[in-house]
């Protein structure tokens, strides 16, 4: 005979290791059954679209990084963006070059980071994410070759980044290439056919792809729902009308179609670098003319890239001086986390942290 039940209210997280230690849910359950799910989140609010108002537009670069603080080179990337369009900064070719490798390279560590962390979710142990952080610790290694840090990178500057890559950066990131697509190989017959992974993930967490649209959600989660929108092609930025690469696309917009969009793209991200390698040539890393204080005239304008995550825009507002006189940020992340009510309801407490670990989030970028 059916069983009795009342509905009861858990708070899940902040202290939970899924929820990053500074989000929280406060999730309705019946018996087993998710009802209803509310995320609560300002535990790493650090105003940084405030600080920017007193900070030069170089010295901005540094908070960028403290976002998404798994992808500094892309928040960078699209600060730079903004910044160039704003004070009419014509970039030199071969920092835009450099820009796109480091971009690329950041896309694949951001994947990596949010497959191993999913799985993690999941229940795997550790394993796979053991595996993915060491392709992600020898991107790591790359960047310190380029700029001398690891994390928090700082590498990008109005009109290209602020050094070249030294001559053993080259070899070493020819060998990567060459690696990185077996690694993504060995992942694949690990966990993409594993029946634990397509048990737990296949026909879970789905969302209807208008309710995406509706939602402005963008990146993987998008193209997992089949939607081909992805901003290097519908709206091409740097040097990417160069260079030529496949949009992966899933149908089924559930957990495991999100996993092996971010797979496929890894493989594509390779594809870019190895076009951006060969057409790279000699010259200045950026002009000389640009100024290190530099004072844009009055105006705004908004410039966005495709981030690892989504669409990663920047809002500036000039007046004239040395800082942005306003500055917001479209954070993918957060924007992502919208819908995570409705893939929650109707699934079960065994289905909820999974699904909340396919949309890879970061909460730096969600607080700012």
């Amino acid at each position: 005979m059916p069983i009795r039940t009342e509905p009861v209210t858990v708070n899940i997280g902040p202290h939970h290791p899924s929820t990053h230690g500074v989000f929280r849910l406060r999730v309705t359950f019946d018996g087993e059954v998710v009802v209803d799910a509310e995320p609560v989140f300002g535990y790493l609010h650090r105003g940084t679209e405030k600080l920017a108002e007193e900070r030069t537009y170089v010295q901005f670069v540094t908070l960028s990084d403290r976002m998404d603080y798994v992808a500094s080179m892309t928040n960078n990337q699209g600060f730079m963006l903004a910044v160039e369009k704003l004070a009419g900064i014509t970039p030199s070719p071969r920092g835009v070059w450099l820009r796109m490798i480091a971009a690329e390279l950041q896309r694949i560590a951001s994947h990596l980071v949010g497959i191993g962390f999913f799985l993690q979710d999941l229940g795997a142990f550790g394993t796979p994410l053991i595996y993915v952080m060491r392709e992600r610790e020898r991107i790591l290694d790359l960047f310190e070759m380029l700029c001398g840090a690891r994390i928090t990178v700082s590498y990008m500057r109005p009109g290209g980044v602020f050094m070249d890559a030294p001559q053993d950066f080259w070899p070493a990131l020819d060998t990567f290439l060459a690696d990185m697509p077996h690694y993504v190989d060995e992942y694949e017959r690990l966990i993409t056919g594993n029946e634990i992974v397509l048990v737990r993930t296949k026909g879970t967490g789905k969302v209807p792809a208008e309710t995406l649209v509706n939602a402005s959600v963008s990146g993987p989660m998008l193209r997992a729902a089949g939607l081909d929108w992805d901003l290097r092609i519908k709206d091409p930025y740097e040097y990417y009308g160069r260079v030529k690469f496949d949009v992966p696309l899933a149908r089924e917009s559930d957990n495991f179609a999100r996993y092996i969009v971010r797979i496929q793209e890894m493989r594509e991200s390779v594809k870019i670098i190895r076009q951006c390698v060969e057409q790279i040539e000699p010259g200045p890393v950026r002009p000389k003319e640009v100024p290190f204080l530099i004072r844009p005239p009055a105006g705004d304008v908004y410039a966005h890239i495709e981030g690892p995550k989504g669409e990663l825009g920047y809002y500036l507002v000039s007046d004239g001086t040395i800082a942005p006189y306003r500055c917001k940020v479209r954070a993918p992340s957060f924007i992502n986390l919208t819908l995570l009510r409705d893939m929650l309801v109707g699934w079960k407490v065994a289905d909820m942290i999974v699904t909340f670990g396919s949309i890879d989030i970061n909460m730096g970028e969600v607080d700012r």
